[in-house]
This record gives structure tokens, sequence and C-alpha cells, in this order.
């Protein structure tokens, strides 16, 4: 079968930073299905594990964690689909990633396609929505009012793939008012388009132009990016008891400024449960099955704003770069292996 995948960790900018390869393909057994992949999207996690992770003697790693597809094949103790049935998923960064012709996954982290949407489209959504579900829902638990807090929640860097869909599922599932970030033109447009009710300059003081929106200091802060240089910046706006939550990786991040306050701090990694297998690992399937639900009565909509064509290595390549150079907007997508 045909995929895409590495040799040797890496810069982009190297020929060899992601090629074309030919690999057997796999048999599901077990829990697992076996998808024939249509459409991908790329992620920061992908150029994060291509720079990093030093593949294993003579094999090939295969990135990739966003995928929808059709299954040709299940393992013997899957039970929730069958051949035929078309899926979406974000799968598991353990294993092979979704760059290739046929993909195994286990059935319990992925959801009933959308039926509204073409596959570019939907492959736009599986990992940034289990982040963002997953920290709002599930960590933050934003249903659970925050004592004498604004019912608002920030969120820093809005217009990514995980904020762009953030915004939506805040704006489907709450009453909450969404305050978002965003520093250019067409990204403080973005994220207003997605619903966010109002939109601050990650670039300036953010505490003043919280203030500045005279709502109160929010209960709830989502970050994305940069979190260890908004950190005292969030401990000076959040309300009391407030709860904060960050997705990225900060090489520091000062916690003290929140003790006054006794603000909580969470993390969340969409693949926690997965690679854990979590006893409610099937989580992440519902939660995909609900949010393919929203496509599909147009209460939310695909957060894909460029299709690098088909999915190869140079294509790939290219959406790397973009995603690198700090300049994109919502998510990029590939589909079809030519």
């Amino acid at each position: 079968m045909k995929a895409i995948g590495y040799y040797e960790a890496g810069s982009i900018d190297r020929d060899e930073a992601l090629i074309d390869i030919e690999l057997d393909t796999p048999s599901a057994s077990g829990h697992d299905l076996l998808v024939k992949v249509e459409a991908v999207s790329v992620n920061p996690i992908d150029s994060k594990v291509r720079r990093n992770r030093a593949p294993s003697e003579g094999q090939a790693v295969v990135l990739g964690w966003d995928a929808v597809g059709e299954v040709v094949a299940v393992g013997e103790s899957a039970s929730r689909f069958s051949p035929g049935d078309r899926v979406w998923y974000a799968g598991d960064i353990s294993r092979a990633g979704t760059n290739s012709e046929f993909h195994l996954v286990d059935e319990r982290i992925v959801g009933h396609a959308p039926k509204s949407v073409p596959a570019a489209q939907a492959a736009a959504l599986p990992l940034t929505t289990l982040t963002a579900f997953e920290m709002l829902f599930d960590r933050l638990r934003v249903t659970d009012p925050v004592p004498g807090a604004a019912p608002a929640v920030l969120i820093i860097g809005g217009a990514g793939g995980v904020g762009s869909i953030a915004i939506q599922l805040l704006r489907a599932l709450t009453d909450l008012t969404v305050i978002a970030t965003a520093s250019r033109p067409e990204t403080r447009a973005w994220v207003k388009t997605l619903g966010a009710h109002h939109v601050i300059d990650h670039h300036q003081p953010l505490s003043a132009q919280i203030e500045d929106l005279d709502i109160g200091r929010p209960g709830f802060v989502f970050s994305t990016n940069d979190s260890g240089q908004y950190a005292e910046q969030v401990a000076d706006l959040i309300a009391p008891q407030g709860r904060f939550g960050l997705i990225d990786d900060p090489e520091t991040l000062n916690v003290m400024p929140f003790k006054a306050k006794a603000a909580s701090i969470h993390w969340e990694l969409m693949f926690t449960r997965a690679l854990f297998t979590t006893p409610d690992i099937d989580r992440q399937g519902q939660i995909l099955d609900k949010v393919a639900a929203l496509l599909d009565t147009a209460r939310i909509q695909s957060t894909a704003t460029e299709t690098f064509g088909t999915i190869n290595a140079s294509n790939l390549k290219r959406a790397h770069a973009l995603l690198e150079s700090g300049r994109a907007k919502g998510k990029v997508v590939l589909e079809g292996f030519a």
C-alpha cells in the first residue's frame, strides 16, 4: 500500500523530511478496524513528532492523526462497525498514523462519519474536536459554573484548529460568552464567523482588554498555544476559583500566581485514553458520534480552510511548512491517493 513517512527525524526543509513509500497492508485483529483512508488533515502534533521522534532502525514513521474512510475489515473483538461503514477518528499516537492507504485503529476511539459533508471537510475535525470537547466538558467542566464568575470562556489562540472548533462547540452546546484571541484581520474575521462574541488581541495585554469588555472575570480560560507566555496574565484576569486549561508544551509554567485565587489547572492530551486504554476509552467514539450529529444538523461547520490536493509527500511537506509558519487558520486537508 502507498504511505508517506520518514526514516530520519528533523526539519521540514530537507528532501527526505517526508517521502513516498510502499508498505505491506496490515490485517485487523482484536478491537481493530482496517480502514481504507479517503481523507486526512495535518495537525501540529505531526510536525512535533516528525522533528523529534527517531524511527527504529530500518523502519519508517508514518504520521497522521486524522482520517475519514471506509471500514474494509474488522477484528474478532470489534462489534460497533462492519465492512462498508464510513468512519472518522484521530487515532493513537503510539501507533502508525493515517498517512497511508489502509490504516488500523481501535474501534472504541472511532465514530460514524458525518453524512452531510465531503470526506475532506470532515477530516479536518476529529483530533481538534476531541481535544476541544474533552478540555471543555471533561477537564474544565464548563457546564458547572464557577461561583461569582462571569459565565464566559476565554480561548487563547481562537483561530487555530482547536480554537476554531472550541468556539463552535461552546456556541452549540452552552450559553456561555465566548471570547477568542486573534491578531490579524483575517483571523479576527474568522473567529467572529465561527461565533465568538468578542475578539481580543493576544499581542496586547489581555487583562485590560477583558476589563474593557465590562462582563466581569471569566470563569474559564482555554489556552491552545504559548501558555507559558500567558500564564501570569491568565492568573490575573481569571475569576477566583476559576479553571485554566492548556494543551501545549511550555518550557516553563509558573503556577504560583494561581494559588491566591485557588484556580485549578488542567492539561488535556487527546491521546491519553488510547495510550492508557482507560476504562472510558469508548467516550471518544461517543464524542465523535455526537459531533457528527452537530455537523449533520448544521449546528457547526468544518474548520477546513486549505485543501492541498492528494495525499503524498510533496503536499504533506507543504502542509507541514504552513503549520510551522504560524500563519495557518483552521485546518489543512488532503484527499485521496494518486
